[in-house]
């Protein structure tokens, strides 16, 4: 892995996905010493899915990115993706949901699959009650070998966000009455790196690629 390979994957991801959206390099196989090159490379935004590993690498270089939490979190971890991180993807238990203190995303088992986290559609409007720290929802959708299989999956994910009246990352839920935003969708690209391509539409905010 070189900082120039890494910089024409990036800008050419950068340039499919558009503006307005930020792309967020999942780094949990990069290994620590490689994360300079990432730096080196342009990568803005990186996404641990270890607290273990958030802390070493955040250790060595700090504000070199943005860090967000992509992982299971556990309630014991939150401490330390609070002091580090602007955002989590992937809350779905109410003991990390009352520890997060950051902005976060809120992980919907939308397919019921065994085999996936997150929460059921119908314990949603429980969590943005409770818990401010809500600011959108996140899917992972089953497995295909056509991308755009995923599109119903990310349009549900929309029309859900909406209907619980949940913004865009970053605003806060501060009671003044707005236009709802459209949510922000998650992809873990390890093995769908081409469906970030077939939900442009939905006008999702996050893309997450990996190596």
């Amino acid at each position: 892995m070189t900082a120039d390979s890494v910089r024409r994957a990036y800008e050419a991801v950068r340039a499919e996905a558009g503006a307005g959206v930020t792309v967020v390099a999942a780094t949990k196989y990069v290994p620590f010493e490689e994360m300079g090159t990432l730096a080196e490379a342009g990568i803005e935004v990186v996404g641990e899915n270890r607290a273990q590993d958030l802390e070493h690498k955040h250790a060595e270089y700090g504000d070199a990115f943005r860090w967000h939490f992509i992982g299971h979190l556990q309630s014991n971890k939150a401490k330390v993706v609070n002091r580090i991180c602007e955002l989590v993807h992937s809350l779905d238990s109410d003991s990390a949901a009352r520890r997060v203190t950051v902005p976060a995303l809120l992980e919907v088992n939308l397919s019921g699959e065994e085999s996936k986290s997150g929460v059921a559609v119908g314990e949603i409007a429980q969590y943005v009650e409770r818990y401010p720290s809500i600011r959108g929802l996140m899917t992972m959708p089953p497995f295909t070998e056509n991308p755009e299989d995923s599109r119903e999956w990310f349009l549900r994910l929309h029309d859900l966000a909406a209907r619980h009246d949940l913004f865009t990352v970053g605003l806060p839920r501060d009671g003044h009455r707005c236009e709802p935003r459209r949510p922000p969708v998650v992809l873990d690209a390890v093995e769908r790196a081409q469906q970030f391509r077939h939900v442009v539409g939905i006008r999702r905010v996050l893309a997450r690629v990996a190596r």
